[in-house]
């Protein structure tokens, strides 16, 4: 395996976030990805903004994308983004949710918020219905967590 250059991959840590709601119901996006093939789902989330901490850049996602604010928060872990690049993907847990309006920019305004059971986004999951490996992680941890 060789290493990467600096200056490589992403340079902008981020973060993902599974929410649930009381009934353990789990806040999807959906959106059509042309570039893809297609359209794919995910969890909230994204890049932080310069001054951001970790939790900050979760709790602004949520907000923005899915119109949800959140009163409990567990971390559930940290990964490197891509071996070309020291970014890290911020997994976080957040429940005791309260839901408001999506806040999209113009380049979200196709993202479809749904709720799902979490046996059914582990189901999607498994199919290859999510295009990035962040979410399908979260959920994993998600749930083994909320197991244990």
């Amino acid at each position: 395996m060789s290493h990467a250059h600096p200056g490589q991959g992403p340079t902008r840590d981020a973060s993902v976030i599974v929410a649930r709601d009381t009934n353990g119901l789990v806040a999807l996006l959906s959106a059509h990805f042309p570039d893809h093939g297609g359209d794919y789902l995910f969890l909230p989330g994204g890049r932080k903004e310069p001054g951001e901490t970790d939790e900050g850049c979760a709790r602004r996602e949520l907000r923005e994308e899915a119109g949800i604010t959140a009163t409990t928060w567990r971390p559930l872990g940290s990964y490197a983004l891509t071996l070309a690049s020291t970014a890290r993907i911020h997994l976080y847990e957040a429940r005791d949710l309260t839901c408001g309006s999506q806040q999209l920019t113009p380049t979200e305004l196709d993202f479809k918020l749904a709720w799902w059971p979490m046996d059914e986004a582990l189901d999607a999951a498994a199919e290859g219905r999510f295009l990035l490996p962040a979410g399908p992680l979260a959920l994993l941890l998600a749930e083994r967590a909320a197991q244990a």
